[in-house]
């Protein structure tokens, strides 16, 4: 029917007069909607980097505690032996963290360890053998003591371990340091070349390390690595000797060659305990650098043979 206006449809011929064409309107997309966290341009925001925080971080906590030592050494005597004392039972508590079965016997270990350093500063090397002794009485007596004795003997042997390990060679730092007139010198000769090693390792590691040393022990210990820390370790006593007018040069790079040598033993044994224990780091008195134990693992070993090196060439 003719007129129908809105039902007209247009066939392709002509239109009505006076009539256009309606016009299709378009649908509008809908917004697209922002992912969250996204830039408005679409681009993954940047994270904030994190090395340049870490490294403050890192300097911030080591200040302190070089400050600590080189205090400590300076003025040696009873404070020096006290904050041995203290370090001895803070590695200790750390080693009964990661073997939770020697809690029981904790209180042992850290007076038998605090009873070796005061011997070392009091008395001697046969003082250190019977406070050591004694450790084994105490240790009975404390198990005889406890009502569950289930896993006594394991608590036994890591309690012994620990004081073999950790404060026999703090007690050794103590001897070390109470030579008459050069300890303090000593001291800190061994330190720097152990500390020299150890950067010198890890430096050669990372640039030069293609051949692994010990993969099952720590995979990331490297020959050139080790060969890095030799020569390092060396140097290092070589060049903190050159101002002590008492000590020869030859003598000053043959006491760092074995110091330079034992430095990655003590290392690569605590990278065992560690790895067998399946814990990391042996903890986080030291921050962001770990546990007492992952920072002085090599000084535990180079100070014990560093004391009877200074014996053989300078006393």
């Amino acid at each position: 029917m003719e007129g129908s206006g809105p039902f007209d449809v247009d066939s392709g011929g002509e239109r009505p007069p006076g009539r256009a064409r309606p016009r299709r309107q378009r649908r509008e997309a809908p917004p697209r909607r922002r992912r969250a966290g996204r830039a408005p341009s679409g681009r993954e925001p940047r994270k904030p980097r994190k090395g340049g925080s870490e490294t403050v971080g890192r300097i911030a906590w080591a200040v302190p505690w070089i400050a600590f030592a080189v205090t400590v050494i300076a003025v040696g005597g009873g404070l020096f032996a006290v904050a041995m004392a203290g370090l001895a039972c803070i590695g200790l508590a750390e080693l009964y963290r990661m073997v939770p079965e020697t809690r029981t016997l904790m209180p042992v270990g850290f007076l038998v360890a605090a009873g070796i350093v005061a011997a070392a500063y009091w008395g001697g090397h046969l003082q250190i053998v019977l406070v050591g002794a004694c450790a084994f009485p105490l240790m009975f007596a404390a198990a005889a003591l406890q009502r569950d004795r289930q896993g006594i003997v394991l608590a036994i042997a890591i309690t012994t371990f620990g004081l073999a390990w950790i404060a026999i060679p703090f007690a050794h730092a103590v001897l070390l340091r109470e030579l008459p007139e050069h300890g303090g010198a000593l001291l800190i000769n061994v330190l720097v070349a152990t500390f020299l090693s150890d950067t010198a390792a890890y430096a050669g590691g990372r640039l030069f390390g293609r051949h692994q040393l010990a993969p099952a022990l720590s995979p990331n210990k490297t020959v050139e690595g080790l060969a890095a820390g030799f020569v390092g370790g060396t140097l290092g006593f070589w060049f903190a000797g050159l101002y002590q007018d008492w000590l020869p040069g030859i003598d000053a790079l043959l006491m760092g060659m074995v110091v330079a040598a034992f430095a990655p033993v003590g290392d690569l044994f605590e990278s065992m305990v560690k790895r067998d224990l399946g814990v990391k780091d042996s903890g986080a008195v030291f921050g962001p650098h770990g546990g007492l134990l992952d920072r002085v693992d090599s000084v535990l070993f180079t100070v014990v043979v560093g004391y009877y090196i200074s014996l053989a060439f300078v006393y």
